[in-house]
Parts: structure tokens; sequence; C-alpha cells
């Protein structure tokens, strides 16, 4: 029983080391870091198919092994988050809390680096009234404690900013509270609309009709040219929510809507298109209906041919005969990719209306534009308990860089066969010494000078001498 209970004994105290070293949790917020990185930078909630389209072939099984295709909600991502709250914890209680809230207790006087010695004629009882009414009456808390007969007297100021640091502490946790709640039941994503389609968001079951899109752009004479500058995306949508009723909507760019708590964003726009598909001259229905968005593809029957609509250009220089930076529509033309057999066999600037003949009886002719509007939506419950952390940090950060709580540890003692008493004074703060070294100086002059009738001169350590 007493080596089971000394081997839990030093399992308990390795953990502590561990978790409440401060290197150790610098490990772990880079180790954070480094995952919310990869969040960002490789696409989240992605079919299999698209990392393997995107990456190599090994990188991208090590993503969807690793769980990095949806890391917020991976047992690494919440695993270093449990482990950067267990660390929290150690240091609050066995180092901040220790060093930020000491106990009450008696101090060898001398040893600490600012002290002071006053010499104050009076008996006892009338020296301590005198000097705890001094301290009272500028703002210091006072309180009285006797040790093995002794009687000690602990002056404390701003001594309720000793917890900024654990208020620091409870805003991180609060927020990552905030964040846990979104990994449990937030969700994001994006969706584009075309022009009069309707789509349906997967997470919601909401049902968004486009009715229509206009987009400004303003066109800006600089030194180095003219540039043209987005004003103003807007969607005019009809929304189906939870209620089953339509409602109409207006989505701007920075003005989301908010359709059963789930926030809508305008994010993007795009220009899909129709191509006229014929063989031998007649239209082939069932590629001339659909509508391509930028990187759609169309396999032609019968062929190794896949045509790839790559992007549309809404001006063409009508001298170069080259895409133009004017993104304002006048002379569209389409981007078109031939791969056959899987490889490249070239691209070509096809104007609309313009057929261009694949061979065996084959022509492709880009028909019609039409607008697409592209959101972002997301979901998250967790936001005000993120804000409400936010606001808790810097309030704990505030009161740890902008207050200085300082302790006075303060002795009297009667002189033998004299009417006269020693007062030794001690002060500490949770900032180190050299800080408050001035305002001890001061201290102790006023503290002199207003005992009565005033008594030796006052012997001060300074903080430097030792």
């Amino acid at each position: 029983m007493i080596a089971t209970r000394s081997s839990l004994d030093a399992a308990y105290d390795n953990v502590v080391r561990t978790f409440g070293n401060v290197l150790f949790a610098v490990l772990l917020f880079l180790v954070w870091g480094v995952f919310t990185i990869i969040g960002v930078v490789v696409d989240q909630g992605k079919d299999a198919s698209a990392y393997f389209s995107a990456y190599p072939a090994p990188i991208a099984r090590a993503l969807i092994r690793l769980g990095f295709d949806n890391i917020y909600h991976s047992p690494w991502y919440v695993g270093i988050i449990g482990l950067i709250l267990l660390s929290l914890a150690v240091c609050t209680f066995k180092r901040v809390i220790p060093a930020r809230l000491p106990p009450l207790r008696p101090v060898k006087i001398d040893k600490i680096p600012l002290n002071a010695s006053v010499s104050v004629r009076g008996d006892e009882a009338g020296v301590r009234a005198k000097v705890e009414a001094f301290f009272r009456n500028r703002g210091w808390h006072i309180r009285n404690r006797e040790f093995d007969g002794v009687e000690w007297g602990f002056a404390d100021k701003h001594n309720w900013a000793r917890r900024g640091v654990l208020i620091a502490h409870l805003g991180f946790v609060i927020i990552a509270a905030g964040t846990t709640i979104y990994w449990a039941k937030g969700f994001s994503g994006d969706a584009a609309i075309l022009t009069g389609q309707t789509a349906e968001i997967p997470q919601t079951h909401a049902i968004f009709h486009l009715d229509s899109f206009r987009y400004t752009i303003a066109p800006i004479a600089t030194k180095s040219g003219m540039v043209y500058q987005p004003i103003d995306y807007v969607s005019h949508v009809t929304v189906t929510g939870k209620s089953g009723v339509p409602k109409n909507y207006t989505v701007r760019v920075n003005h989301p809507i908010n359709v059963d708590g789930t926030l809508y964003y305008q994010s993007s726009y795009g220009f899909g298109m129709r191509f006229l598909v014929t063989h031998d001259g007649k239209r082939v229905p069932a590629l001339s209906d659909r509508t391509l968005k930028e990187g759609d593809t169309i396999d032609i029957p019968g062929t190794q041919s896949t045509i790839e609509y790559t992007r549309f250009v809404p001006t063409v220089d009508r001298v170069s005969g080259q895409p133009s930076a004017d993104p304002r529509v006048n002379d569209p033309a389409t981007v078109l990719n031939l791969f056959v057999g899987g490889s490249s066999a070239g691209a070509a600037l096809v104007p609309l209306h313009s057929a261009i003949d694949l061979g065996r009886g084959w022509q492709i002719t880009p028909n019609r534009y039409v607008l697409y509007s592209g959101f972002q939506y997301r979901y998250d419950p967790g936001i005000p308990l993120v804000g409400i952390g936010a606001l808790v940090l810097v309030a704990g950060l505030i009161i740890s860089f902008y207050f200085l709580p300082a302790r006075l540890y303060v002795r009297v003692e009667a002189e033998a066969h004299a009417q006269t008493c020693t007062v030794g004074l001690a002060a500490t703060t949770v900032k180190g010494y050299d800080i408050f070294e001035t305002q001890f100086r001061e201290l102790i002059a006023e503290f002199t000078s207003s005992m009565e009738p005033p008594g030796p001169s006052a012997h001060f350590s300074p903080a430097e001498a030792y």
C-alpha cells in the first residue's frame, strides 16, 4: 500500500512538473498553431476525390488518414486543446495562485530587498494604532495576524489586481468553450447558385432561389494605369427556411442575412456558360442544356475528347485580340481547353456565338452566359461565448499590466527601557522589487515624517543593494 501510494505521488509530481512548465505550455500552443494553419491551408470537408486532384496521391492519402480534411473535429485538434486546458489548470493552481495570492505569514524583514526600520516614540499599542491609521488613510487594506505570540500587520494595495492573471486564464477557458461548441455543433460551407436556379444547403436544408444578381465595377485612373474596382455585389434571393414560408432577402458584401441562426455571406460571383453542341449539324440536347461553371467539362461522345470551360473573359481587347483587364462585359469570350485521352491538346479564346470544329462532325459554340452568385455560410453557436471570453481576457490583461499589487509586512517591537518602538516594514510585489522601489522610498519618507513626535531618521534598504 505504501509503495503504491509513493508511486502515485511520484506520478502526480511528474504530471504537475510537466504541465506546469512554461516551455511545455508554449510547445502546446505552437502545435495548436500548426494544426490551425493546416486547417486554413487545406480545404475542409471536401470529398476524397478533391484532395487526390489537388495533391499528389501520398499526400492526399495522408491528409485523409490523419483526419486533416476535417481537422477541427479531429482527435488531434480536440486533444491538443484538452492538453492546453490541462496545462492552464496546473499552471493556475500550482504556480499562479501561490505566487499571486501568497498566504499571510511572517517574514524576515531584513532579508527582503525593500525594507526599512523607523523608530517611533510611544507605547506599543499607541504606535500600532498610528501605523494602522497611516496606511488605512492612504487606501491600504490592513489585516493583523498573531504568530507565536507576535502580532504582525499586513497592508495590501490593489490586492484585487493579483487576480488579473486568473481572470485572463478564465477568459481563455471561456474562448475555448465557445470554440468547442462550434466544433461540436457548428458548420460552414459555400454554394454557387446560377441566376434563376434553386439550391438546397445540405446542413440546414434551406432552399435558396437566386432571383437576380448584379455587380458594380468602377474604373479608377492611377499612375500605373486603369484599375477596375468592384464596388458592390448584390444578390436578390428567395429563401425557404424551417418555417416553410419563402422570404425575400438582399445579400451584399459585408451584409450577411440570418436564416434560422445561420449567416449567409455574399462572397463571389462568376459566369456560367451555355454551349450549343452539335453533331453533323444537329443540336445535342443532353450537352446543350447544361450550364457550366469555370472548371466544368463536356465529354464528347464516341471520342476521347473533353472540352473544359476554363474561364469567362468579359472583354477582349480589339487591338491585340487578347483578354482585357476590364471586368465589365463588352466583347465577351471564353477560354476553352481541349483534352484528348486525358492530355492537353491546346487552348483557345473563343468569342461568344463563334463555333469551333472538334472534328468528326462535332462543333461547340459558346451560346449564352449566366451570372452565378457565390455564397459562404456559417453557423457558430459559440460566438457569444467567444466574445465574452475575449472581453474577460482583455480585462484580465489590463488588470495584470496596469495595476501593481503591493504588500507591506509590518512589525512593531517595543524597545527595552524606553517609550519607543521600532517599526519594521518590508514590501513585495508580483512584478519584482525594482518597479516599486521609488514608491516605497517615498512611502517610508512620508511615514517617517507623519509619526509624531518626529523620531530618528529611518533606515532604508533599496532593492539594488541586494
